[in-house]
């Protein structure tokens, strides 16, 4: 890339040398915003490797069901084009003797704690985007920890000597450029793009870097005559509001570099979920309220162990040709009693006809209200029962771990569904 040489710096490469008019340039730092987003590298698939050593080096691949997606993928296995949410059958296609494991969630949440707690430490403001992300707010540490590429080396140093593992690092003046930044020279990278190099650096940016810019957005924009952030920069930000509404707003705000969303530390969850694909495509509702119960159940815990209440139930299917419906339910009181969760979700079964074989379901909750003392106006023995009944395995569950106690009406085979571990991986840990 043709400016690359002024904004790249990457761990092992040699510093470049500091001129009298850039330390003047750094003097000023202290008083403009400095952004830093440190991202895992290939997180599920090092974890295992640095557990197993015989795993490393080797192509892995989290995720064994030939129903399921691949939730991620090692470097190893990239390089035969295997990506995360690639289709298992997909993926052994391309690379038969890669390592297919059914990934371990528990453990890299334990990791993922080890190495938020060492962002924590060092950075004063942080923001954990999902179980291996997080932006932090550096601005003002110069004094502290010298040029932000030093608190950065210090942050990748001290998470490989915690956990075995590697991270990416970028730094820019706001999130959206430090999220590209910290992708752009995985894995083990660290680049830097600074307020005077951004212009540039947009320049030579491919559409599909910026973050919404997907598959479809890049196909409507090309019938538009636009494929670079030049063609965009090209017309005013009052064109493209009005062409594609908040869009495209957005998109000219990001081709110009425009971000100014802040780092928000301990961003309360707007939604409780779980969702399973199946092994088999069924139109047996026996099994599929099955799945809603255990899904009830992950969802209630959760809600119980953050102290909210959801006021809304959402039933997710998605059929045999891969069209999908939701339905929602809005409750009379707020609830986190698995039970309550299960008879809305399984009421919204009921009222579906079901015109093809169900490949995969879903619950979620949302619509929260913090937990509050009831005081029914007549005493709810059914409801009692219930919660006394999910504080008795929240608290077994506590201290035995996962499967140490289930409801007898969850008693599944475990051939009947796979886990889906890659929506999992992007919801922040709330210490679940």
């Amino acid at each position: 890339m043709r400016h690359s040489r002024k904004y790249d710096l990457t761990l092992g490469r040699a510093a470049p040398t500091i001129s009298s008019m850039d330390e003047s340039f750094e003097a000023v730092q202290d008083f403009i915003r400095v952004i830093l987003h440190l991202d895992m590298d290939a997180f599920f698939t090092s974890v295992e490797q640095v557990d197993d050593p015989l795993l490393q080096g080797k192509p892995v691949v989290i995720g064994q069901s030939l129903r399921g997606v691949a939730s991620a993928a090692s470097y190893e296995a990239r390089k035969y084009g295997i990506k995360s949410a690639m289709p298992i059958v997909q993926a052994k296609k391309l690379c038969p003797h890669a390592v297919f494991l059914p990934g371990r969630m528990a453990r890299y949440r334990e990791v993922s704690r080890q190495v938020m707690d060492i962002i924590r430490d060092l950075c004063p403001l942080v923001e954990q985007a999902s179980v291996d992300e997080a932006y932090a707010d550096i601005s003002g540490t110069r004094r502290l920890f010298g040029p932000p590429e030093n608190l950065a080396l210090r942050l990748k140093a001290e998470i490989l000597s915690a956990t075995g593992l590697t991270c990416s690092v970028g730094i820019a003046p706001n999130k959206f450029l430090a999220k590209i930044a910290s992708d752009w020279n995985k894995p083990d990278g660290l680049t830097r793009i600074r307020p005077i190099d951004a212009p540039a650096f947009l320049q030579a940016l491919p559409l599909g870097k910026i973050p919404g810019v997907g598959t479809h957005f890049k196909e409507e924009l090309r019938r538009m005559g636009v494929t670079t952030v030049p063609d965009v920069l090209a017309r005013p930000k009052a064109y493209w509001a009005e062409a594609l509404g908040k869009r495209g707003a957005f998109l000219h705000d990001r081709a110009c570099g425009i971000d100014d969303s802040s780092v928000v530390p301990g961003t309360d969850p707007k939604s409780c979920s779980a969702e399973n694909t199946l092994d088999k495509d069924t139109l047996d509702r026996a099994l599929l309220e099955r799945q809603l119960l255990i899904q009830a159940e992950r969802i209630g815990r959760e809600l119980r162990g953050i102290g909210k209440k959801g006021l809304t139930v959402t039933l997710k299917i998605k059929f045999h040709d891969f069209s999908a419906i939701t339905r929602s339910k809005t409750l009379h009181r707020p609830t986190d009693i698995t039970k309550e969760i299960f008879d809305a979700a399984r009421k919204l079964l009921a009222a579906e006809k079901l015109p093809q074989p169900v490949r995969l379901i879903g619950t979620g909750v949302s619509n929260f209200r913090l937990v509050q003392v009831e005081l029914p106006l007549m005493p709810d023995a059914t409801r009692k029962r219930s919660r006394k009944l999910d504080e008795t395995m929240d608290r077994i569950l506590d201290k035995f771990g996962s499967g140490s106690i289930a409801r007898a009406e969850t008693a599944i085979r475990d051939a009947d569904t796979v886990e889906d571990l890659l929506s999992q991986k992007n919801r922040t840990l709330n210490g679940q």
